[in-house]
């Protein structure tokens, strides 16, 4: 089996999206997040523009290779919102994603069915507005050597066009660089194999 190294995303927030079904309105948000602390955030942001709604419904996943995820229906009935949100970002193959969606009630009852539809909607008009990109997971390694090894470890970051994310380069110097995860291995032990330089996972 190949392992996966890549993953689909957004990077940024679409317009949100408007869907009607009998007199209620739902709108769309998607938002690219990577912490709970960045759900809550979201959330907060909603919740101000949107303060006299009456659900607050939404779902998110994130990470690449552990995944967590949760689906929350914020008072309607029991799966009728959180999960059929969740399975637009399952069926979109998303990650690192949260996607609420707000309902104002307009005085017809939609049922069970009609919310579980409804909200799926939603969430696939939202998708559908994001621009989804592809990814590659990849794996940070910081390299620490002497300032007289600089041209050796330079030299490779060149040949092999590896992304440099962060340098401190003084006395003692400290490259972090990002590598595609199918490719990681063999770069840790190009440096590895090297006197006086030191690579290690962070």
């Amino acid at each position: 089996m190949i392992e996966k190294d890549t993953y689909k995303t957004i990077t940024k927030s679409p317009e949100p999206t408007l869907f009607k079904e009998k007199n209620s309105k739902f709108f769309g948000y998607a938002f690219p997040v990577k912490t709970e602390d960045d759900v809550k955030d979201c959330l907060t942001e909603v919740k101000k523009e949107h303060h006299s709604a009456r659900h607050w419904c939404y779902a998110y996943q994130m990470g690449t290779e552990t995944i967590s995820y949760r689906a929350n229906d914020d008072g309607e009935p029991s799966n009728s919102a959180g999960m059929p949100i969740y399975g637009q970002i399952q069926s979109f193959d998303v990650t690192n994603i949260l996607i609420v969606v707000v309902r104002y009630f307009g005085g017809v009852k939609l049922g069970v069915g009609g919310l579980i539809s409804a909200y799926r909607t939603s969430a696939q008009l939202t998708l559908e507005a994001s621009k989804i990109i592809k990814k590659t997971i990849n794996i940070d390694y910081r390299i620490t050597f002497d300032y007289k090894n600089m041209n050796t470890v330079m030299r490779i970051i060149k040949e092999k066009k590896l992304n440099i994310i962060n340098q401190k380069l003084e006395l003692d110097c400290q490259i972090t660089i990002s590598i595609r995860k199918k490719e990681a291995d063999a770069i840790f032990d190009i440096f590895n194999n090297l006197y006086e330089i030191e690579i290690k996972e962070i």
